[in-house]
């Protein structure tokens, strides 16, 4: 399972200055990040600008071995691409991005298009969804048009939100997950499409509030909120949308692409922060963020067809009506649960963060020597990825005539 970080700030006007930031993530154990790209109408192709500090960011990533995702999406409801016109031009930015940016594997085409805060209109005069039709046209024009110039590029789709309302006329029309995803597989059944739309699924698993440990259920049929443990809810809609067409459903690996917990603020930092909490943020100790992370981390592991998981953010944002969700303070200095989230991220990497039922790894063993003639016997060193290293020291006659070498363990 690939973890990785959403964070702009490893987008920088010089490479150094990018490889900086992204040295905080390595600190981290984040091997992946996940930036922004915003498209405006009329664009058809990344500016000078943008391609320069994109250039900046995949370069120091290279040398950081960190993979970059990049998530492309209007800015706001205002550039909403409706019109044919814009589809074609935010599928042509988008391909013209990967084709500029060969290390680039992985594009989320929108953000959270159930929301009326990236997508307008959620609902027709009749109350019907016309949001997920609109989304579901430009997302197969992108799948398309980045086929065309990359088909190694893996296209992720939806970066759906992971609560709301399906009510129209609220002041904030809004899907839910469950409802935006079943639409969705409706109106791409009534396409006709017989191509795919999307490779992975994007789904922002937030739970209600930071106060909420990551185990905690929504299973009132009633509630279409989907978070970290409501992957049954999740499968469930996907097998339903998609299953029996072109378009993988029950089957379809899925980006947990956005959890955060954010944490109260000692006072001796106070003063690197601005504005006011939001009361219903509810944000916790340092501590307990660190638990809710190794916690989310062990759920979505046991998760089949989960490949992906990205915490929002590295480092906090200063403004407190935002995110202070991070690793690190808004002055980059770690906060006191960056080691246990480090050892969080080493113990999913190892594949020993979680016992889940029915899940069978493959052990990656590397046995490693030292050569030369003047030595005596030879020590080996059994290094497996499932958290596990071995040491033995066999005699050199032994390895002379020894075709095979056989190691048993449990």
């Amino acid at each position: 399972m690939t973890i990785g970080d959403v964070d702009d700030i490893v987008k920088q006007d010089t490479l150094a200055t990018s490889k900086a930031k992204f040295d905080l993530l390595r600190l981290a154990g984040i091997r992946a990040v996940r930036i922004s790209e915003v498209w405006s109408p009329g664009l058809q192709a990344l500016t000078a600008d943008q391609q320069w500090i994109l250039a900046n960011l995949t370069g120091a990533a290279q040398l950081s071995g960190v993979e970059v995702y990049v998530s492309v999406y209007n800015a706001s409801f205002i550039t909403t691409p409706l019109s044919d016109q814009d589809q074609s031009d935010f599928a042509a930015y988008t391909a013209a991005l990967v084709r500029q940016n060969p290390s680039i594997t992985h594009v989320i085409v929108g953000n959270e298009p159930n929301l009326n805060r990236f997508w307008m209109p959620q609902f027709g005069p009749d109350g019907t969804d016309v949001a997920a039709p609109a989304y579901e046209s430009l997302l197969a024009k992108t799948y398309d048009a980045i086929n065309a110039a990359n088909p190694q590029v893996t296209v992720i789709g939806v970066a759906v939100s992971p609560h709301r309302v399906d009510r129209p006329n609220t002041g904030r029309d809004t899907h839910s997950p469950v409802t935006f995803l079943t639409d969705l597989g409706a109106a791409y059944r009534t396409s006709g499409r017989t191509l795919p739309i999307m490779d992975m699924l994007a789904i922002h698993v937030y739970e209600d509030n930071s106060s909420l440990p990551p185990s905690f259920q929504h299973p009132n049929p009633a509630n279409h909120t989907i978070s970290v443990n409501d992957y049954s809810k999740l499968e469930s809609v996907l097998a339903q949308a998609f299953d029996g067409t072109a378009q993988p459903g029950s089957t379809l690996p899925v980006d947990y692409s956005e959890f955060g917990v954010e944490t109260q603020i000692p006072a001796a930092k106070a003063s690197l922060y601005t504005g006011s909490e939001i009361p219903a943020t509810k944000p916790v100790d340092e501590t307990t963020q660190g638990q809710y992370y190794r916690q989310a981390l062990a759920i979505s592991f046991c998760q089949p067809n989960v490949k992906a998981f990205f915490f929002l953010h590295a480092v906090d944002e200063s403004d407190l009506n935002r995110w202070q969700s991070g690793l690190y303070y808004a002055d980059g200095t770690p906060k006191s649960d960056l080691p246990a989230v480090q050892q969080a991220v080493r113990d999913t990497r190892a594949g020993v963060i979680a016992r889940c039922p029915g899940l069978k790894l493959t052990p990656q063993a590397k046995i490693t020597y030292p050569k030369g003639a003047a030595l005596k016997r030879v020590p080996l060193t059994l290094r497996v990825a499932l958290g596990l290293s071995l040491a033995a020291s066999l005699p050199r006659a032994s390895i002379r005539s020894c075709r095979a070498l056989a190691l048993t363990f449990s």
